[in-house]
């Protein structure tokens, strides 16, 4: 418990509510009876609701990355606000009574010990003797003809767009395809749906109508390639429903059509990556209305290898409140196993088990050496990647310049060779940090390394990178938060 800080409770709530509503039960003397166990792992407590009986919560550090929450609340949010207030009067000086841990406690500290010890078993020296799944081949089959089913749906969807032209697009026909678009959700393509979603969001927007159909088009783009590759990769499917045939672990188009990645499977395809050191380098949360998600972007760096990786943490719109929402993270963060999904310049990952610690002086001048030294080969790199349909179109690198210029339209970044690149803010992120250099010290203006994320505009035919984040020998100066 001596690793608790207010910092820490923080980091452990779901939401800014809750922040705000466990604090607030210190503040009112909601909570009595405080105690801690000998040991220092174990805390619980009382806390005054609304009915006559107060409610007993507690909060296990048997295992310090992975505390355990316990509430006889009704609330469905784990920590709930009673486990918050009960760490937060911790941190707050409260008084705890040092006393023995519940028995109820122990036995139940004792059943998960005989659970890991179970899990122990299966692994016998370095050979882990884990039955690996075994999907059901005439369900897999049911619902791979119903995917493909959805897809030649979708594919008369885009002919009949391109056949009338986007020019003859109304609001009844958007209507229509409102109506289809929704009907795609019964064939297993959730992925495929929110592509076409966002095309009809798009074909909605106040966005002048040039810029409208030049962005069409691209999506259109898009969706064709969609098609065309998701039919002839599961036909393939069909043709050979060997349900161990590995799944496409080579590019993203899994996702696309709708594929929700378990940990399982990325372990079994051997997409995870042992003992990883991850700082994070930019933060955003936003709203993606296709997918009717709100949706915790961060951007990470491996400290060892430099490589630029993504989290997501997508929030349905209906259960929100009930799923922990990602902030910032200033600290250096020890993975066990980092599970990579599929992906280009900067695939997702995710992890289950991790340790906090500061970061080191020796860590920036690290993670600067492993920025690209040459604004050309980034910039051509970048463009190998977007040029593909179903690629991510905003990678994200990691660039070593000499010199931020100016010119009579903005912002340069300059590399020791000379060569230039376009700062600008992007319409992806759709948050300003441009203007920000106006205003960074003069001694960050010249030989440190800045992260941009890059976007090619369709209008002016340029690619155009923004400034997300800079790092220099000693600090990380985040425009985005």
């Amino acid at each position: 418990m001596n690793q608790i800080t207010e910092s820490y409770v923080d980091s452990l709530a779901l939401n800014s509510n809750a922040i705000k509503n466990g604090k607030d039960l210190v503040k009112k003397d909601k909570l009595s009876k405080l105690c801690s166990s000998p040991d220092q792992t174990f805390m619980f407590g009382e806390c005054k609701g609304s009915g006559s009986t107060p409610y007993i919560c507690s909060v296990d550090f048997i295992k310090a990355d992975a505390p355990v929450f316990r509430c006889s609340c009704p609330s469905r949010q784990f920590p709930c606000k009673h486990n918050l207030g009960l760490m937060y009067a911790y941190t707050m000086g409260k008084p705890f009574e040092t006393t023995d841990i519940p028995q109820d406690i122990v036995d139940k500290r004792e059943n998960a010990e005989k659970r890991e010890e179970k899990k122990k078993e299966a692994v016998s020296g370095d050979n882990v003797n884990v039955k690996k799944r075994k999907p059901n081949k005439a369900a897999l089959v049911k619902k791979v003809t119903a995917q493909l089913e959805g897809i030649g749906i979708l594919e008369k969807l885009i002919l009949k767009l391109i056949q009338s032209g986007l020019g003859s697009i109304d609001k009844k026909m958007i209507q229509t395809l409102e109506e289809q678009a929704k009907q795609l959700g019964n064939y297993y393509i959730p992925g495929a749906q929110t592509a076409l979603r966002e095309m009809l969001l798009l074909l909605k927007s106040d966005v002048d109508r040039e810029t409208t159909y030049s962005l069409a088009m691209e999506h259109l783009n898009i969706l064709y390639s969609l098609v065309k590759k998701s039919k002839d990769y599961l036909q393939s499917k069909i043709d050979n429903p060997d349900p161990e045939v590995m799944m496409d672990t080579d590019s993203t188009l899994e996702e696309w059509i709708g594929h929700a990645w378990q940990l399982v499977e990325l372990r079994e395809c051997g997409r995870v990556q042992a003992d990883a050191e991850l700082r994070q380098l930019f933060f955003r949360s936003y709203t993606d209305e296709a997918r009717g998600e709100y949706v915790d972007e961060g951007c990470w760096m491996e400290l060892l290898t430099g490589n630029l990786r993504m989290t997501r943490t997508f929030r349905p719109y209906r259960t929100s409140k009930f799923i922990r929402e990602e902030d910032s993270f200033y600290d250096v963060l020890k993975v066990k196993e980092l599970f990579i999904y599929p992906g280009d310049l900067n695939p997702r990952v995710r992890w289950e088990d991790a340790t906090i610690q500061q970061p080191e002086e020796l860590d920036y001048d690290r993670m600067r050496s492993h920025a690209c030294k040459s604004i050309p080969e980034a910039v051509k790199q970048v463009k190998n990647q977007i040029k593909t349909p179903l690629a991510d179109k905003h990678p994200v690198v990691l660039l070593e310049y000499a010199d931020i210029a100016c010119d009579e339209a903005g912002f340069l970044l300059v590399d020791k060779q000379g060569k230039q690149l376009r700062l600008a803010d992007i319409s992806w992120l759709n948050h300003p940090t441009t203007p920000l250099l106006s205003w960074i010290n003069q001694q960050h203006v010249s030989n440190h390394a800045m992260l941009v994320m890059f976007e090619h505009d369709l209008e002016r035919n340029q690619l155009l990178a923004q400034p997300l984040s800079i790092i220099t020998s000693d600090n990380i100066i985040r425009l985005l938060y």
